[in-house]
This record gives structure tokens, C-alpha cells and sequence, in this order.
């Protein structure tokens, strides 16, 4: 493959002394969805935060785009949204999505939001609102709204479904197959298998700090023999500590 929009070659990333993570080696293509899953200090975060550039690698090569990921102008394009998404409190919604863009020379235009929360079922009326008056679920939409607006090539999610009902799930990943659809490439990191089978082209596996398995949802159940991705997953992972 060529051009890859992330490239992650023999990564190995500590704390202090110790290694958390061992030689992590993958590429995402553009237009890829590419789904990370592992079990809880599995080294998911960890990764996550050497690829943005928050952390830095012990040995190995990070690449964003052809760039040193270390590097600012590598970064311009990549928008990321945390697992512990927490706007400011003091900010409308509107005014948290303004804000945002603003991050990335975007163009505000707030038609556009009102329509982009239809498409999560935000009532348009909490927009102007205080975000500190939103649901834990309200917030993660705001977030989204907030991250897919960019228009960034490169997104990052980190539990993007947490907090959301089964409807709300189901219009999230509605819109980042709409978005994927626009050349824009995701990296998304989930314990919820069944939406990561349902959306990801690829995924790979962490355990125990190393990347165990690359490749397609239905790759990783045909080598369990079992049928249903979490239940492949844990299989995968028990098979590992029987090795």
C-alpha cells in the first residue's frame, strides 16, 4: 500500500522504565475505517496518544500524512475526540462547535450545525444552550458535531459511542460512513465490538502491549470459528494466554 495517511513502524512506547508498548506496526490507507480494540491497559490510549503526538516513543516511527507526527504541520489535519469528552461548561453548544472550527480556520455557519445535530437527534433548541446543563450523551454529540465539522482528513475517536443509546449509536455511525464516504479516514477505538464489525474495514488487536492480529472483522472470526466479533475477540485473547 502506498501513501498511507498513518504509518506506525516498530513503535515501542514507556512509562518511565517500562514498556507498555512493543513494536506496534500498521498503516490506514485514506478513506480507511480502522477500528483499535483491546482489552482495558491493553496500551489502546497509550498509542493513541504517541500517534497525536502527546507522548513520545521509545523506539520506532511515526508517521502522519509522510510527516514526523512530532512535527505541527503533520498534525493541521488530524482532529481528535478523547474518551472523557468534557466541553466547557460556560460555552452554548453553538458556541462550542464555533469555537472549534475556529481551531481550524473553518468556516462557521450555523445552519450547518442545526443540521448536522438533526442528523444525531440533538435537538436544535439545546444548541443554545449551556453545555453544562447536556447528558453525558448530549455532550458526545456535541463532541462529534464539533470533530466531523473540521473537516480534518484524519480523525481520531476514542470511545466515540459512549453514553449513547442504541438510536443514537446507530446515527453515529450513519454519519462516519457518510463522512468516510468524502475521502476522510478514521481511527477509532471502541469496546464496542458489534458497531466496530458493522463499520471497519480493518482492525487491529493490542494485548499486553503488542499488536496481535491486522486485518478484516471477518478475517479474525474465521480464525476463531466463532461468528459473533466480541465473542472472536475473547476467544482470540484466551487462545493468546494459553500460547
Amino acid at each position: 500500500m502506498s501513501n498511507p495517511v498513518l504509518s506506525v513502524s516498530d513503535v515501542t512506547i514507556a512509562y518511565e522504565k517500562t514498556d507498555v508498548v512493543f513494536g506496534a506496526d500498521f498503516s490506514i490507507e485514506s478513506g480507511e475505517m480502522f477500528g483499535l480494540v483491546g482489552l482495558n491497559g491493553a496500551g489502546k490510549t497509550t498509542l493513541i496518544k504517541t500517534i497525536l503526538g502527546l507522548h513520545s516513543a521509545r523506539a520506532g516511527d511515526v508517521r502522519i500524512f509522510g510527516s514526523d507526527n512530532m512535527q505541527v504541520s503533520a498534525r493541521r489535519n488530524v482532529v481528535y475526540l478523547p474518551e472523557r469528552f468534557d466541553p466547557p461548561w460556560f460555552l452554548s453548544g453553538m458556541e462550542f462547535v464555533k469555537f472549534s472550527l475556529s481551531l481550524y480556520k473553518q468556516p462557521f455557519n450555523e445552519e450547518e450545525v442545526y443540521k448536522a445535530a438533526d442528523k444525531l437527534a440533538l435537538d436544535r433548541a439545546a444548541l443554545k444552550r449551556r453545555v453544562q446543563t447536556y447528558s453525558k450523551g448530549m455532550r458526545q454529540k456535541l463532541g462529534l458535531i464539533g470533530t466531523v465539522l473540521t473537516r480534518c482528513k484524519f480523525i481520531v475517536l476514542d470511545e466515540p459511542m459512549s453514553g449513547l443509546d442504541p438510536l443514537a449509536r446507530t446515527l453515529v455511525k450513519d454519519m462516519l460512513l457518510e463522512i468516510k464516504d468524502k475521502d476522510q479516514t478514521i481511527l477509532i477505538c471502541s469496546h464496542i465490538l458489534a458497531d466496530l464489525d458493522e463499520i471497519c474495514g480493518r482492525i487491529a488487536v493490542i494485548h499486553e502491549g503488542a499488536i496481535e492480529f491486522l486485518g478484516t472483522p471477518s478475517a479474525l472470526k474465521t480464525q476463531t470459528g466463532v461468528d459473533v466479533l466480541e465473542r472472536a475477540f475473547l476467544q482470540f485473547i484466551q487462545d493468546k494466554r494459553e500460547a
